[in-house]
């Protein structure tokens, strides 16, 4: 069943730039994607316009049956709830503890605080980061950080994970750490796309590949590895 559809969809900024290209794309739930491309490919708008930072400026995006591209701005948490976003720095509140920072999400939402303990020592297992619960972010090394940014992403349960490079900043052995959390989540059901420019990753898991060029769709594999030509 398909959780996404892009049809048609060019994205022109402001300045004249192009970023997107008559991008046509249909994803199905649970598939784990991978979109690559040197930088300036356009990899970074597509992601932003999934969780609804940029709208498209000619096109339709469909996740969920929201269409992205006419939601009001009042509206975007609407969609916001039903995704998880994971970005390359992990935007944690240095003052709150792991298992604060993973709640926050929650008590923004008014869920009752066995709830919220619930869903948060289940987040923080999965992550391996269960007995970290008490720590502060500057206690915890990069990957830890980024697998709490993981867990506070993925506390309410979303049918889509995106995430921006996600491995940035870490790494490989790390890296490789963070994929296998990212995998196990998808093998639990649910939908993960991911922005790269680690080969080693893309070439490791063997995921459906999309590759970006100048905003175009150039290449997409159902089981791809990253092209030699691509910086």
């Amino acid at each position: 069943m398909d959780l996404i559809k892009i049809n048609n969809v060019t994205k022109t900024y402001k300045n004249g730039v192009t970023a997107i290209q008559d991008l046509n794309l249909t994803i199905e739930k649970g598939e784990f994607i991978f979109i690559i491309g040197s930088s300036g490919s356009g990899k970074s708008t597509l992601i932003k316009m999934l969780y609804r930072e940029e709208k498209p400026t000619k096109g339709k995006i469909v996740i969920g049956g929201i269409d992205v591209a006419k939601l009001v701005n009042r509206k975007v948490h609407i969609l916001r709830r039903k995704l998880g976003i994971v970005f390359q720095d992990y935007k944690l509140l240095p003052r709150a503890t792991v298992y604060e920072n993973v709640a926050f999400v929650l008590e923004v939402l008014g869920e009752p605080s066995n709830e919220i303990r619930n869903k948060v020592l289940k987040a923080l297992e999965l992550v391996g980061l269960k007995s970290k619960a008490k720590y502060y972010p500057e206690q915890l090394s990069g990957g830890e950080q980024q697998r709490v940014s993981i867990a506070r992403a993925i506390v309410n349960d979303p049918k889509l994970l995106i995430c921006d490079e996600p491995t940035g900043n870490l790494d490989p052995k790390t890296s490789m750490g963070i994929m296998e959390v990212l995998k196990r989540i998808n093998d639990l059901g649910t939908t993960v796309i991911m922005a790269t420019h680690n080969k080693e990753i893309v070439n490791h898991l063997k995921k459906r590949v999309i590759v970006l060029d100048a905003g175009r769709l150039v290449k997409d594999y159902t089981r791809g590895t990253y092209d030699h030509e691509i910086a």
